[in-house]
C-alpha cells in the first residue's frame, strides 16, 4: 500500500502492525552515540515505549517524543500539532491499543534488527543518519533529519497518525527540506511542550 492514503479514519492504523514475535538483536541499537538533542528525543521515545507497555519503540514513539522535545518539529507541524498530540496521549487508554503486541511492520523491510526498535523506527535512525551526512556543517543527525526520515515511510505509524490528523507527508518533507523553522543557532532557551493538559483532557494514566 506504499503511497496510498488510509481510509476509514483510526481503524486502518491497524495496517502498519504485524502480529509476528519481535526480532531478536541482529543490528547495533540505533540510538547507539546520539548525543545533543536527539539523543533526548530518544530517551523520551524509550520511555515511552515502557510506559505503554510496548517491547519496541516504533515510529509514533518518534513522533511523539519529537513533538514532546523540539521546537523545529513542533513549528513545521503546527497546522496539526493539536490533533495529533491528542491521538498520540490517547495511546495507552484506547486509540494504540491495538498496537500492543504486534510489531510495527510498515511493508518497506522485513522485521530485523535491534530487539528494542521496530524495523521501520530502526530503518528511520539510519535515514536521519544519512540524511544528517549529507547536511552541509551538520556535526550528526538532528531532531528534524528523524522528522525527515519518518515522513519518508508513507506507511509507518508515523505517518498514519499524520494522516489522521489531517496531514500529508510531502509538504512535510518539502517544508523540512527548504529549512528549519523558529529557532537559530545559539538560540537554546526554548522550553520543552507542556502537555500536561491533554494528558488531563484524556485521562491517560
Amino acid at each position: 500500500m506504499t503511497g496510498r492514503r488510509l481510509r476509514g479514519g483510526v481503524e486502518d492504523v491497524q495496517r502498519c502492525s504485524s502480529p509476528v514475535p519481535g526480532p531478536r538483536d541482529t543490528a547495533p541499537d540505533p540510538g547507539a552515540g546520539l548525543s545533543g538533542s536527539l539523543a533526548g528525543v530518544v530517551s523520551g521515545a524509550r520511555r515511552r515505549a515502557v510506559r505503554d507497555g510496548d517491547e519496541q519503540i516504533d515510529t509514533a514513539h518518534l513522533l511523539h517524543s519529537l513533538l514532546q522535545e523540539d521546537p523545529h518539529c513542533r513549528e513545521v507541524l503546527r497546522p496539526h500539532l493539536a490533533r495529533l498530540l491528542g491521538l498520540l496521549v490517547q495511546r495507552s487508554i484506547g486509540y494504540g491499543l491495538r498496537w500492543q503486541g504486534t510489531v510495527e511492520d510498515s511493508g518497506s523491510l522485513p522485521a530485523l534488527g535491534h530487539a528494542g526498535w521496530s524495523p521501520p523506527a530502526s530503518l528511520a535512525m539510519d535515514r536521519a543518519r544519512e540524511r544528517a551526512a549529507t547536511s552541509a556543517g551538520s556535526a550528526g543527525p538532528r531532531p528534524v533529519d528523524l522528522l525527515a526520515a519518518l515522513a519518508a515511510d508513507p506507511d509507518c505509524r508515523a505517518v498514519a497518525l499524520l494522516r489522521e490528523a489531517g496531514g500529508d507527508p510531502e509538504p512535510l518533507l518539502a517544508a523540512l527540506d527548504e529549512g528549519e523553522p523558529g529557532r537559530r543557532d545559539g538560540d537554546e532557551d526554548v522550553r520543552s511542550l507542556d502537555v500536561s493538559d491533554l494528558r488531563a483532557r484524556h485521562v491517560e494514566p
